[in-house]
């Protein structure tokens, strides 16, 4: 029989080994929790907009391009016929057939249309200035034509006129292009000479000329009805600076500001804002208190998604019951919308709802993912379901995740801004042309007729009047 010495040092070895299992033990759930936030991120980052051509491994039988020949090719389609012919040729048939030389017996005639840009030239105009003095304040007095923007005639006197800068606007700031490659084009195809720096000048002045139409379209979305806000990463002066979009059916403003909170979404939308927010999720828009919630229900399907490819086990009933209610939910909305339900019938379904939604977050939850999430939607309870009740509300921020697309495809072709200065007038060329695209308008004409005008005109001037309900 082991002395009690034996039984001691035996003892003291075996809680040596069990201390040793327990730091091992510590040290590997330390490991696993890391590797599970860098599988998240990783996912988070595929579906991020920064990548957004990234969607996994290519298929390795992947369908041939094009329509499919036969009766699978689908409806047949051309353009519709020009309302304008600017120019018609004439052109005869053949005598001799090209083939085999025989005679060719004329039989009809038919019309081809070819739809073509014109050789774009540069047109200069020389603006004789005369100019004077008041004989009262002294002051210099210069004449002004209605096709000028600007009455500088000793420094600056060669200018680039409103539709150059409206084009090179548009390049920039929609098409996503460099003010290396908008200089390149011009130069290409209408032989027209202008540097960077000079483009970049232009537009820093173009947008101190449309500031006050920025400074419209902030007040109309601080008294809109509904306001769906989203935020970017963007860089200034090579640091990490956020890019935020704040848009409705009708206007949008971009803002770049240097945090990602409260206090910079609140100069945008006023601490008082009592509309409807569509927002993320996103903690800092739960501090507007007067104003009314609606989470958007496509991240809630993601994330269940996500956490669905990495459940085993019981883990997977919890997200799973959650997808599929707010698949309910978002098939109940469809059905309103087609007039299937309504009145009584939309309430019920709508309580209905809520209390599946309420019985699956009072059960026990013991997965830590799904507790957060529970934690997360026990939040966000009563801003789930909203957008049943109110047709002028959707279900997810899709507007504003398509205004950050423009913002993304500037930040990859730019890297960002260098100033203050560059990021102001990037938000207020942005905010403008991106309200255009909404109303249909087409900033290639309209802008040219704002920066020509001496004094900067009102919103309600250019936009369309808003169509009754």
């Amino acid at each position: 029989m082991p002395s009690y010495e034996e039984l001691s040092q035996e003892n003291a070895e075996l809680r040596r080994r069990m201390a040793e299992q327990e730091r091992q033990i510590a040290a590997l759930k330390r490991q696993v929790e890391d590797l599970k936030k860098r599988i998240e991120e990783l996912q988070r980052r595929g579906k991020r907009q920064a990548a957004p051509f990234s969607k996994g491994e290519p298929s390795e039988d992947p369908k041939s391009p094009g329509r499919k020949a036969g009766e699978q090719y689908g409806q047949q389609a051309t353009r519709a016929r020009p309302e304008r012919v600017d120019e018609t040729i004439e052109v005869e048939c053949p005598q001799f057939c090209e083939h085999c030389q025989g005679k060719v017996v004329p039989e009809g005639q038919a019309s081809q249309y070819q739809v073509d840009l014109p050789e774009i030239r540069p047109q200069t105009t020389e603006f004789i200035l005369h100019y004077g003095k008041c004989s009262q304040c002294g002051r210099e007095v210069v004449g002004r034509h209605p096709r000028q923007t600007s009455q500088a005639f000793r420094v600056g006197n060669v200018q680039l006129g409103p539709r150059v800068l409206t084009f090179a606007a548009w390049l920039n700031k929609v098409g996503g292009l460099s003010y290396g490659k908008v200089a390149a084009l011009l130069k290409e195809q209408a032989g027209l000479e202008v540097s960077r720096s000079a483009l970049c000048r232009a537009l820093l002045r173009m947008s101190e000329k449309l500031e006050p139409l920025y400074e419209e379209l902030k007040a109309k979305i601080q008294s809109s009805p509904v306001v769906y806000p989203d935020e970017t990463g963007w860089r200034e002066g090579g640091h990490s600076v956020w890019l935020w979009v704040f848009t409705n059916r009708s206007e949008t403003v971009y803002s770049i500001q240097p945090g990602r909170g409260y206090a910079e979404a609140s100069t945008i939308l006023g601490e008082g804002y009592a509309g409807v927010l569509v927002a993320d999720g996103w903690a800092p828009y739960q501090k507007f208190e007067e104003a009314t919630q609606q989470t958007c229900l496509a991240h809630l399907l993601r994330r269940c998604n996500e956490m669905l490819e990495q459940a085993t086990g019981g883990a997977v009933f919890f997200p799973r019951a959650v997808k599929e209610i707010l698949q309910s939910a978002l098939e109940v909305r469809d059905q309103r919308d087609a007039g299937q339900i309504s009145g009584e019938a939309l309430e019920k379904a709508k309580q209905e709802l809520e209390s599946q939604m309420d019985r699956r977050l009072s059960g026990q939850l013991t997965n830590p993912d799904n507790q957060r999430l529970a934690r997360h939607l026990m939040v966000h309870q009563d801003q789930l379901f909203l957008f049943l009740e109110r047709e002028d509300v959707e279900a997810t921020n899709w507007p504003a995740e398509q205004g950050i697309r423009p913002a993304v495809i500037n930040r990859k072709t730019s890297g960002g801004t260098r100033t203050a200065e560059g990021s102001q007038a990037q938000a207020i060329l942005m905010s403008v042309l991106r309200t255009f695209q909404q109303h249909r308008l087409r900033p290639l004409e309209i802008l040219p007729r704002l920066l020509r005008a001496p004094e900067s005109l009102k919103l309600d001037t250019i936009l369309p009047a808003p169509q009754p309900p």
